[in-house]
Order: C-alpha cells, then structure tokens, then sequence
C-alpha cells in the first residue's frame, strides 16, 4: 500500500502549518525513511519540505506556524510529503536546492546531495594547513560544483577549475558557477580526473571523489542509491580513485601546493592500503571526518618509496 493510500483519508484535517510539519514527521517515521541528505530526522526534514512547498523561509517565526492553510496549500504539501516517501528521493532532490557554506546550491540527481565537512576548511580559507592563500584551485570530482564555487567566494582572488568526467554533473555545475556569477573566474571542464587538464598546476586542490566500497554501495539505504553510483562507488574497497589522485596529484600541484581530499567513512580502508602515508586529518567543530590534507612534497617523498 503506497502512503497515498494509507493517509487519503486523514489529511483533511491538518488544518495548520503545525498540523502539516507534525504530520509529515510522522509521515516519514512510519515509512521508516533515511535522513542524511541535510536534515537528520524526521521532524527537520518535514519542516523544510511543507515551509519550501508552501513558499515561506526556512526563518519564519514560530507564530506562523499556527496559520491555516488553504485546501489548495495542504493538497500541494501534501503531495510533496507523499514524494518524499513514495520515491525515497532525498529532499534537496525534491526542493532542487541546498545549502552548501551558507550558499544556495541547484541540485538534482544527476550529483551527489553536497554536504562535504571540507565546508568548514572553505570557511577558515584552509588555515592552518597552507601557509599563503591559494589563488589557483581544483574543484576535482566536482559534482554540482558547491566546493569550488565556495571556494572562489570565500577567496576573492582566487581562480578555480571544477573537474568532473560526467557531462550531467557538469551542467548541474555550470547552472550555479552563472547562478552565482563567478564564470570570471570559476570553470568547468570535462576530465576524467586529471587527464583533461593539460599542464595545468594549482596551489591547491580539493577533491571529494567516490569512495564507497562496492560491498557497501550494494547495502546503503534508498536515498543514498538515488545518488549517482559514478559519485560513490570506488571499487573493492572504495580507494580505486584515491590511489589516481595520490599518484597523479602531484604533476598538478604548484611547490608548496596541497591536496585535500575526502574519503569519509572509508578511512579504515584508505589506512589498510596505505599505512605509511603522512596525511593529515583535521577535526571538524560542526561533526565529520575523513578528510586528510597532504602537502606536496611529502606527497612526492611518499611516493618515491613505494
């Protein structure tokens, strides 16, 4: 039975946006659905899906809730918190917005839900782990392109390339590099990660590639599956990209340059393949991990061992 038919008859008498947020929280609790993609409950998700549905801001003063909606306004939330639960989509999907250092973000299917802790390192301009501001950064393994854009934001001066093999991905891209115009100084390339960058060399290069293992790809919720399988999953255990990008990183880094890059729940894996690598990996005040940072020249030295 879907949730359409299992609530046709009881959502005549939500009346409020209190009846409606209440409901729907309960909605997805029932339906035992999969939070991560922004929110992490119930009752938050729900919030922002009747809030978006209903054309509020995600601010609105408590007094508000207790309005009363129209027949109109409940059918239109209504049928948003049923696609919620029937498709398991995950709710930036459904809004086709998020937000990504405090940036609004398109986004739809064809890229990963951002929600990458390297947030809070755009925030601190990368400070402690270089010590001048970069001015030429690689966005590599893109996706919606929310790290870079970020980036070139938070420093000004800085020229960023956003490399992503997929050409959906880089359309999605593209839509918030014009939304936000920064084309000045923010591009998107089409590369298979380094390979359609020619010579080019950075100070700094930012990367949340896949790396999921597959095993693990095979058993992740529905919401997480409705995400792009090019943009999770990595092989056995999950470093099949991160093995391209510490071997070729280095012909693209500046002297003095650095490589950030994700590997998130993967790093058991990442230390079992390479336990001798001098990485880096910083704390996160707002929660996260498995980020490390790797500087260029202990890069090479590693490398030269192996």
């Amino acid at each position: 039975m879907s949730s359409a038919d299992s609530s046709k008859d009881d959502t005549q008498a939500l009346k409020s946006v209190r009846d409606l947020i209440r409901w729907g929280a309960s909605e997805f609790a029932r339906q035992q659905l999969t939070f991560g993609h922004g929110t992490d409950n119930a009752l938050d998700e729900a919030f922002h899906l009747v809030l978006h549905a209903l054309r509020l801001p995600a601010d609105l003063p408590t007094l508000y809730l207790e309005s009363r909606v129209t027949a109109s306004e409940r059918a239109t939330v209504v049928e948003l918190l049923r696609r919620r639960v029937d498709t398991r989509q995950p709710a930036a999907y459904l809004l086709g917005e998020i937000q990504f250092c405090g940036m609004p973000f398109y986004v739809d299917e064809r890229v990963l839900v951002p929600r990458s802790p390297i947030a809070e390192l755009i925030e601190a301009q990368f400070e402690p782990w270089v010590t001048q501001t970069p001015t030429r950064i690689l966005d590599l393994c893109t996706g919606s392109g929310c790290i870079g854009i970020a980036c070139a934001a938070e420093i000004e001066d800085a020229e960023v390339d956003l490399a992503d093999i997929d050409a959906g991905a880089l359309e999605v891209a593209q839509r918030n590099i014009d939304r936000h115009e920064l084309g000045d100084r923010v591009k998107a390339i089409r590369s298979d990660l380094f390979k359609g960058l020619g010579k080019r060399k950075y100070d700094l290069i930012v990367s949340n590639p896949p790396y999921v293992p597959t095993a693990e790809w095979q058993a992740l919720a529905p919401e997480y599956q409705r995400e792009p399988k090019l943009a999770l999953e990595a092989g056995a255990d999950g470093m099949d990209i991160v093995e391209r990008i510490l071997r070729e990183a280095p012909q693209h880094l500046d002297d003095g340059g650095l490589l950030i890059c994700e590997v998130g729940g993967s790093v058991p894996e990442f230390e079992a393949r390479w336990p001798d690598i001098p990485v880096s990996w910083p704390d996160f005040a707002r929660g996260g991990d498995g980020v490390f940072a790797i500087p260029k020249a202990d890069l090479v030295a590693w490398l030269k061992t192996r």
